[in-house]
């Protein structure tokens, strides 16, 4: 079990090893070296100005982490020591370490005691100490409590050493592992921020403005230096950690490695090999290189720091494990792509959305990771300096001042040498890199291509008299062949599913399961985005290599003897032609996945068989191990082949032979993509499913779910197969946000659910398992029967008959449904006639599953009952209003349905969800009014009149059923009427991304619910998550970021469309997401600030009081809600064809929706009323009183069974010991920190326009902390005129400075922002009618179409308006714009992505994947050059002719930019008009371009 240092204990559901943390960061430097007090003092300004970046706990005064950087302050030390009586050798001749000890006295002394030993074994001489002043009483409470004793030891280099930094390496790594394994109790506060004779760090749990007040060094006017580097920290967490804080040794970090588990395990994997001349023999004195106990940014440093001490320069480490996204960019210079190339041989990429600034006290630099998930913009100033920070701003800087205004790109470098007093590009630090050595030479004569590699002749034919047999011994199903197999082999893609998931987790059906079925994917929420692995693929990697991977501290020719494989999934030919690999580089030995069924203990024997033949095999000098289970027959049984994989995989990292060595799995038993997904994750370089290709050589033949083929038409269902199973782990990886099956491979990014502890630490280490369940030998058991039925069971062996288990729909003697057609009948006559009676005839059904388990909750029963008159309880019309329907948007189910739910809940007060597709403005007059207003990551129809009009904002960061991914609605599901309530076109498909663009991270969460709370103060904000390990801490950032209200959602929620994959495999029950949410917010006292809801599949009134014991305050009904309505459960949303009317959008069908308000109505009475005598069984006569009662539940042993027997429910029914002060429930409201706002301000002053409609033209300056500016001031136009607003240039505001994030968002009819200078990310985001103008400030000089101007995701879901950027704008510009029309002079990746409707006119350069998922609108793009149509993607649009409408258009914009803006290009363009419409491209969707001409025609 991995232990976080200096973070509590796992207890309950809590795992600290799932905290998380975003931030800021940022750096100044003076690029000659010249050192000043002044560097250090505007680092520390940056710091501030980054503090909204950050975030408080319950103790205000306790932050969650900041920190500085500095050159080693020789002058400031140098006169300290003196003091002391210490005289310092020259700087560079002696190091300081800033050392963390522990506050016991005698703890501090031993620790010194063993510091300076140390110290002195490695041939150095300790100076002195210096104890560093503090005080205490300029941090908060909290922070105090455990702070840390602060000293500085100085170290003498001694005589003749060369390499100083690598010494104190050496000497602090000693120091590290000495103190772990001393006596002192309280090591966990020891740490040592910096050791080095270059960099010091100051650095502690503290808000960025009590840095200069507790650190009183910060103050001292010679504390000088020319770089400063700072980070300000948001965590999830509010546990008190100063170590945690950053920068750390060699850099800070702003963001969140997804892949870490498996970076670490390769680590500790290459640590034998791992060897280099600089370092020598000492190399073993620095292992372990990484700690799972460290956070992923400490990791990173950890990582960084050793190629650096090898001899890697900075830009060469960093780009080793942070490379860009080269496999894709046909841009990248030959020599660049093949030093990635090569060193994609040696290391897998550190993967997940990242800013890294780092330093060695001489060059200072900063990169993004491949996808540009985090912002980093920065300016060169005309006096000598580089400022770089997550937002621009941080440093108000004269504009006359400025010489060049950037951003960082994706993947992008950028390197400042002190030394040699220059800045370098990317293009320089890449090709110095890449030249160093021959890479491109050594690949040509080394490296192979599977794909080009002759075949030999087939190991195996296929046999389908054995087949079924063989499909038996495996478990399948006809499902797998007609649901799985099938569809994919004929549509390359997984199939598709609706309305969630009601049956049994693995551990609790009585049917045996696979072990792949044990295992949950993880997927990303909040801390880090998953990835569109569709529309942003350029950045996406299947690419494997098969070959040694060596040591990586030396680059030598022979590592890139390396064969690429374009995908992980193996056809049986490309199996063969490894297998019969033999000469010195690559030898293959297959090794049999089998045991005998008959020997005792027989999986257990069989896998330690297999350890040995893989150990003997390695020592023979085999390099590729080929698990395979075709032996399996009578007398062998499938050693199942996950099982197989992590064993082998962390047997061989113990016996430290894994590195170099590769596993290839063979096997019968993986057919969904989920299989893939996990034997990968687990370690395998690649798979060969070799039965599931043969099914479908045998469907193919005998037309068995596929039409009939030949030949030619098997050989391309199967590769259609290997395709499908592509894209699936492709959307697998995305939901972690991870790019490349290198990055994924062994990353372990699962949770098991019903396997005992027991065996996960044997076979899956550092793998999640909270309930306990089955072990090895119950595993064994549900081999053996599939075994015996296909080998031992004469009487039902019908060799032509695979049985149904009714995995996927109900099947009367297939797996259990909670909705059997039983009980689906029983409901509705219950709510028909209003019998309360027949109602708990049904829930009878559901909450009796005593002969057959399907959830957590069936396996409580209720204890310590003391029973009151239910006439005590309150009554049933109050415990209806904390009841809510899910967010079913106005699209996947029909008009009818959705209005009937929306009335019934207003009758009985509580609220309805709009769901995703916005919402008729007709319906806010009435009681058709949906109290609730979803925001999701399309953001159709979230216009700020609908956002005023809501009683609660639901930010939608997940669906149950869909975690991670993005929905897609048919043009043909688009009407005229859908169209209209989503601002976009009818017949266009409208598609939802993955992420939300404007959320990649806690703050970027932070800041939408402040904008959401700046338009609509009244409104309380709520955030949906998805149940999964590590939830409880994303909770408790997200109450931090100050929400209101957290919903749980279960994995098994309904849904109109989704992957199978997806509804079967992600995410977890809500029992366990809502207990371990509870139990986080409540042991770092954030409870009592929000409310806390739950949903997914709730069904009864029992459902809903174990929520309440769990600590939920609302619960919401989704499928139960249809059902109620007149869904049967067809399973059938997705096709359009729902047979009752409920969701489908076909008019003939939607006639037969016969749902009345009444029976919604009647079904939540019953539910109430079954709650209300369960509270006066159980004592309570308020649900508050009822709320995280977990001492009313205990698992009820009656109903186990055979696979059920091990689960253990202490941990969701832990109460976490604590004073009767910390809240159980929301007791108090969130402060959103909006009382005192720049919009206040704005609404006193436009009074005469709000009121009466007069003009109101105002000036003000702004600056990076004025967030959100414009949007409260447009809420009180949406409130007061409706979506019309009013009239045009109503209101004008001219601002002057840094405008700060989301400045215009949501802004309405009537407003005009004009701002000179510069703003961040988010400008515009659900614009709505306002006028915003951008223009470079007049005194400044620089070349506004060579200069950034404006941030990331800009105009993102925005509906209509203007906007005029007189500069270049970040990544996705005009991402999902619905109506906006823009001119801007540049733009970097994804402009226009998603795009639907209005005009975007670039008149400037544009980055790559221009376009990608643009169904509608156009864009003008000033082909300059005339490479654009490289860059542009080509999935959903083309490059057309301008005609003359498209050329009036255009020439008006630039027209409109060129007289707002004063812009140099549009006044260039406009003065040579005729020849510069030349270089102007058109790009429309096809359908699109239709659309628009059958309008036009239609006109005339």
């Amino acid at each position: 079990m991995i232990t976080r240092r200096n973070m509590p204990l796992p207890e309950g559901l809590y795992y600290p090893q799932f905290e998380r943390d975003n931030c800021g960061v940022g750096f100044i430097t003076k690029i000659d070296g010249e050192k000043s007090h002044e560097v250090v003092e505007k680092g520390l300004e940056i710091l501030e100005r980054l503090e909204h970046r950050g975030a408080v706990g319950a103790d205000p005064e306790t932050g969650d982490g900041a920190g500085i950087l500095m050159q080693l302050p020789d002058e400031f030390l140098r006169t300290k020591m003196v003091e002391q009586g210490v005289k310092l050798p020259a700087i560079g001749e002696y190091g300081v370490g800033m050392i963390f000890l522990p506050r016991k006295l005698d703890e501090s002394l031993l620790a010194e005691g063993i510091i300076e030993k140390i110290i002195q074994e490695e041939g150095q001489e300790v100076l002195g100490w210096r104890d560093v002043p503090v005080v205490v009483d300029a941090i908060g409470e909290t922070a105090a409590s455990t702070l840390p004793v602060i000293k500085q030891v100085f170290v003498k280099k001694a005589e003749g050493l060369d390499n100083f930094e690598l010494k104190l390496y050496i000497i602090r790594k000693r120091i590290e592992k000495a103190i772990e394994e001393s006596e002192i109790k309280n090591a966990e506060l020891f740490s040592i921020p910096s050791f080095s004779s270059r960099v010091l760090v100051y650095k502690g749990l503290i808000l960025p403005e009590q840095m200069k007040k507790f650190y009183l060094d910060l103050e001292d006017k010679s504390l000088k230096s020319a770089i400063a580097l700072v980070h300000q920290r948001f965590s999830t967490n509010t546990f008190p950690s100063w170590d945690l804080a950053q920068p750390f040794r060699y850099l800070a970090h702003n963001g969140e490695i997804n892949t870490l588990t498996g970076n670490h395990n390769w680590m500790i994997a290459r640590e034998p090999d791992l060897a280099c001349d600089t370092i020598g023999d000492d190399i073993s004195k620095l292992f372990p290189i990484t700690d799972s106990r460290d956070s992923d940014s400490a990791n990173l440093d950890h990582a960084f720091e050793l190629l650096v001490a090898s001899g890697m320069s900075l830009i060469e480490a960093m780009t080793m494990l942070v490379p860009e996204p080269w496999e894709k960019n046909q841009f990248l210079k030959e020599e660049v792509r093949d030093y990635y190339e090569y060193n994609a041989g040696l290391m897998e990429p550190w993967d997940g959305p990242a800013a890294i600034a780092f330093t060695d006290g001489v060059q200072i630099g900063a990169t993004l990771d491949r996808n540009g998930l985090r912002p980093a913009r920065y300016t060169v100033t005309k006096d000598g300096y580089v400022i770089l920070a997550s937002e621009v701003g941080t440093l108000e800087i004269d504009p006359t001042n400025i010489a060049e205004s950037r951003r960082l790109q994706p993947g992008k470098m950028l390197l400042i040498d002190t030394a040699e007093g220059k800045i370098y590009s990317d293009e320089e630090i890449k090709e110095k890199v890449s030249t160093a050595k021959p890479y491109g030479e050594w690949l040509k004569k080394n490296k192979k291509y599977l794909k080009d590699l002759a075949g030999d002749k087939e190991r195996y034919s296929e046999d389908f008299d054995t087949l079924i047999t063989r499909l038996k011994s495996f478990g399948y199903s006809r499902e797998d062949l007609s649901v799985i197999i099938g569809p994919m082999a004929e549509n390359k893609k997984e199939a598709i599913g609706s309305m969630g998931n009601d049956e049994p987790l693995a551990v609790l059906s009585n049917r045996a399961k696979s072990l792949f079925d044990y295992f949950k994917q993880l997927f990303a929420q909040v801390t880090n985005p998953p990835i569109d692995p569709i529309r942003e693929e350029i950045v996406m990697s299947l690419k494997t290599n098969i070959g040694v991977k060596g040591n990586v501290l030396e680059k030598t020719e022979d590592k890139a003897k390396t064969i690429e494989l374009e995908s992980p999934i193996l056809s049986n030919g490309d199996l063969d032609k490894i297998i019969h690999l033999n000469d010195q580089d690559f030898r293959a030995k297959v090794i049999p996945m089998v045991f005998d069924p008959e020997e005792k203990n027989g999986l257990e024997k069989g896998l330690n068989r297999l350890f040995k033949y893989a150990k003997e095999s390695i020592e023979a000098g085999n390099n590729i191990l080929v698990l395979s289970d075709r032996k399996v027959d009578d007398f062998n049984a499938p050693i199942p082949a996950l099982l197989a994989t992590s064993a082998l995989h962390n047997y061989l990292i113990k016996e430290g032979k894994r590195n170099g060595i590769d596993i290839i799995v063979e096997t019968g038993e993986a057919r969904e993509v989920m299989h893939f997904a996990l034997l990968i994750g687990y370690g395998a370089l690649a798979v060969n499913p070799y039965l599931a290709l043969e099914s479908i050589s045998y469907m193919n033949d005998k037309e068995l779910y596929l039409s009939s083929g030949d030949e030619e038409q098997k050989v391309e269902r199967k590769k259609a197969y290997i395709k499908a199973i592509n894209k699936g782990l492709l959307k697998i990886m995305s939901k972690m946000g991870i790019s490349t099956i290198q990055s994924y491979r062994g990353a372990q990014i699962f949770e098991a659910v019903g396997l005992s502890q027991e065996f996960i630490d044997r076979y899956f280490p550092n793998t999640t398992s909270r309930i306990e369940g089955i072990g090895l030998d119950v595993l064994e058991q549900e081999v053996l029967i599939n075994h015996k039925k296909a080998f031992k069971d004469t009487r039902t062996n019908n060799d032509d008959l695979l049985e149904n288990e009714g995995k996927y729909k109900w099947r009367p003697k297939g797996e259990k449904h909670l909705f059997s057609p039983e009980a689906i009948a029983t409901l509705q006559h219950a709510a028909k006639v209003n019998d309360y009676n027949i109602y708990k005839e049904y829930a009878e059904m559901i909450n009796n599953q005593a002969n057959n388990l399907s959830t957590i909750r069936g396996l409580f029963k209720f204890k310590n009952q003391n029973p009151i008159p239910i006439e005590e309880v309150e009554p049933v019309e109050e415990i209806r209003k904390r009841f809510v329907t899910g967010a079913m948007s106005y699209g996947s189910i029909s008009k009818e349905a959705h209005e009937t739910i929306a009335k019934a809940m207003n009758a009985i007060g509580g609220m309805s969800n709009s769901g995703e597709g916005g919402e008729d403005p007709e319906r806010f007059k009435d009681d058709r009014r949906s109290a609730i207003k979803q925001v999701a990551s399309g953001r159709f129809g979230v216009t700020t009149e609908y956002l005023v009009n809501a009683d609660e904002l639901q930010i939608k960061m997940a669906q149950g059923a869909k975690p991670g991914e993005g929905g897609h609605l048919p043009g043909r599901k688009v009407s005229e009427e859908i169209a209209r309530v989503r601002h976009t076109s009818p017949g266009i498909d409208l598609i939802s991304p993955p992420p939300h663009h404007d959320i990649y991270s806690i703050e970027d969460l932070a800041q939408l619910i402040f904008d959401l709370k700046n338009v609509n103060p009244e409104a309380r904000v709520s955030v949906k998550l998805v149940s999964r390990i590590g939830i409880g801490t994303i909770a408790a950032g997200v109450s931090k970021a100050h929400a209101d209200m957290i919903l749980v959602s279960g994995y098994d929620g309904g849904t109109g469309a989704a992957p199978l994959t997806s509804i079967k495999h992600t995410g977890l029950p809500w029992e366990l997401g809502l207990s371990e949410t509870h139990q986080v917010l409540v042991k770092n006292n954030l409870r009592g600030r929000v409310r806390v809801q739950a949903d997914g599949q709730m069904k009864t009134g029992r459902d809903i009081a174990i929520a309440a014991l769990l600590g939920a305050e609302e619960y919401g009904f989704s499928t139960s809600s249809l059902v109620v309505l007149g869904c049967i459960m067809m399973r059938a949303c997705h096709s359009n064809t729902c047979p009752v009317g409920v969701a489908t959008q076909n008019p003939e069908l939607r006639k037969r929706f016969n749902g009345k308000v009444e029976d919604l109505i009647n079904f939540f009475t019953f539910v109430a009323q079954e709650m209300r005598e369960i509270m006066a069984e159980l004592g309570f006569r308020t649900v508050d009183e009822m709320i995280g009662r977990v001492d009313k539940l205990e698992m009820n042993d009656a109903i186990k069974h055979w696979k059920s027997q091990g689960i253990d429910l202490s941990k969701i029914l832990h109460q976490p010991t604590l004073p009767k002060k910390i809240a159980n429930r929301c007791v108090e409201a969130q402060d959103h920190g909006i009382d005192d706002i720049l919009d206040r301000k704005l609404i006193e002053l436009a009074q005469p326009a709000l009121e009466n409609g007069e003009k109101v033209e105002l000036d003000l300056d702004i600056y990076n902390v004025n967030r959100t500016t414009g949007t409260m001031l447009s809420g009180e136009i949406a409130k007061r005129y409706g979506a019309k607003g009013l009239a045009d240039d109503t209101i004008a505001i001219n601002f002057k400075g840094y405008a700060g994030q989301s400045f215009g968002t949501f802004g309405m009819q009537g407003l005009t922002l004009n701002l000179e200078g510069q703003a961040n990310d988010y400008i515009g985001k659900g614009l709505f009618g306002a006028k915003i103008i951008i223009k470079k400030p007049q005194e400044s000089d620089f070349k506004a179409h060579e200069n950034i101007i404006g941030g990331n995701t800009i105009l993102y879901g925005a509906i209509r308006g203007q906007l005029y950027m007189n500069g270049i704008a970040g990544e996705r510009f005009a991402v999902r714009n619905s109506g906006a029309s823009a001119v801007v002079e540049g733009v970097g990746d994804h402009c226009c992505e998603y795009m639907t409707g209005g005009r975007v006119v670039v008149l400037g350069e544009t980055g790559r994947n221009f376009g990608a998922g643009m169904s509608g609108g156009i864009a003008y793009v000033y082909d300059i050059d005339g490479g654009f149509a490289d860059r542009l993607n080509t999935g959903m649009v083309n490059i057309d002719e301008l005609d003359d409408h498209d050329i009036a258009e255009l020439k008006s914009l630039i027209e409109n930019h060129a007289n707002y803006t004063d812009s140099e290009r549009a006044q260039e363009i406009l003065a040579d008009w005729d020849n510069s419409l030349g270089k102007f491209v058109k790009v429309i969707s096809p359908a699109y371009k239709q659309l628009l001409a059958k309008s036009r025609k239609e006109a005339e």
